[in-house]
């Protein structure tokens, strides 16, 4: 199996190697519900479009192993730098949804040579102001937060018409956190703030699913506001797992964003 050694770390990941046309490789971060095999509707598309995919497992998901228990965990945006040196991956896309949305806002703003392009999907972003932490708050209540985990980040929609694909994203989630205790948990570089957002200059883009309960298009329409330049766009009928549940129409949007961004 492939792994990429960081420090503290074996990095479990997938790679469909070098394009031949020399476009930018694009890199994927999973969701907390996730782990590489979500990407499995977003490769074909990609690497039909000539770019190079790689994904991997983050610390605490998936098949990657911790190799240093008792160190700090460090930030998930440097061990997404420690594998870029490791895999030569001097500039990328960068293309993140819910938790790794949170990773790749902190990456960018810490490693802006670095991302060519980020897409961000379906993510609370982790802003700390606190006239968004207010609706955030609003927004999830304990009736929601103690869901099932499959309905509150699967959309009905999707829900209704594919039980099996939705059968499949839950096997994928039920196989990819690790039990850790809070010492273990990594944090981002800095506090995710309005003004820290502000001073971005890579072209992004924001995805909301319709549907989506934990990060519907009013509440990430109030982060894309701060972002210079920020292109906004929805999936209809999406839940949380809008590159999941419309992947034609989610693959669609991100490609013609960031063909628009050669490096």
């Amino acid at each position: 199996m492939p792994y990429a050694d960081i420090p503290g770390a074996r990095l479990w990941y997938t790679d469909t190697g070098g394009a031949g046309d020399g476009r930018t490789p694009v890199v994927f971060l999973h969701a907390a519900s996730g782990n590489t095999d979500c990407w499995v509707h977003q490769e074909p598309a990609f690497t039909a479009a000539g770019y190079r995919c790689v994904a991997y497992d983050r610390r605490n998901w998936g098949r990657t192993e911790v190799t240093d228990p008792t160190g700090a965990p460090g930030s998930a945006s440097d061990d997404l730098e420690a594998f870029a040196e490791r895999m030569g991956l001097d500039r990328f896309h960068l293309v993140a949804t819910a938790l790794g949305g949170i990773i790749g806002l902190d990456y960018t703003v810490e490693y802006p040579n670095r991302v060519v392009s980020l897409s961000v999907s379906s993510t609370f972003t982790g802003v700390s102001d606190a006239s968004y932490m207010e609706v955030q708050d609003r927004l999830r209540p304990a009736e929601i937060s103690n869901l099932p985990i499959v309905l509150r980040e699967v959309g009905p929609s999707y829900r209704a018409v594919n039980p099996e694909g939705t059968a499949k994203w839950l096997e994928i989630e039920e196989n990819s956190r690790h039990r850790i205790t809070p010492d273990q948990a990594q944090s981002a570089r800095g506090p995710m703030t309005y003004a820290r957002l502000e001073r971005m200059r890579t072209p992004v883009l924001m995805l909301s699913g319709e549907a989506d309960l934990l990060s519907p298009p009013a509440m990430m329409r109030l982060v894309a506001e701060h972002i210079p330049g920020c292109r906004f766009e929805t999936v209809s009928e999406a839940g949380h797992a809008a590159f999941w549940e419309q992947p034609e129409i989610w693959n669609r949007l991100v490609l013609e964003f960031i063909g628009g961004h050669p490096a």
